[in-house]
């Protein structure tokens, strides 16, 4: 069977077929492994400082295009806050007051409730109304 049907049968090119992939130079493998550990330890620094970082490293000059390049054929990318990430796709609904209108006359007619969170600093301790309290331990 020649090759055009082979690849064909497959779906690839004839030029697949013939491909042989460049070997990784081992100037970029060291960079990359010198990347990966910068990134490991600073995930925040971008292309730009990782470049001066790999120059120190290296005591030679190392281009930014050239680590922005290698950042990205590694899927590494700097960790910060990217823009508008505090909004929310849809408006927090706003719920009615329910108490609009109605008179308060007698006792224990509304009720309220506070559920505000207080990290306790032993296990064996409550809050009541203000007080703390400590629980006898089982």
């Amino acid at each position: 069977m020649t090759v055009t049907t082979q690849a064909n049968l497959l779906g690839i090119s004839r030029a697949a077929v013939y491909y042989q992939p460049v070997p990784v130079d081992p100037v970029n493998l060291d960079l990359m492994n010198r990347v990966d550990k910068l990134y490991t330890d600073y995930p925040f620094y971008g292309s730009r400082k990782m470049a001066k970082e790999l120059a120190i490293q290296t005591h030679q000059p190392v281009n930014r295009k050239r680590t922005q390049r290698l950042m990205r054929d590694m899927g590494l990318e700097a960790v910060y806050p990217k823009p508008n990430l505090s909004l929310n796709r849809e408006p927090h609904p706003v719920y009615p007051y329910l108490l609009k209108g109605l008179n308060i006359v007698h006792p224990n007619q509304v009720w309220g409730a506070d559920i505000t969170y207080i990290p306790k600093s032993k296990p064996n301790v409550r809050f009541d109304k203000g007080r703390i309290c400590r629980l006898l331990s089982p």
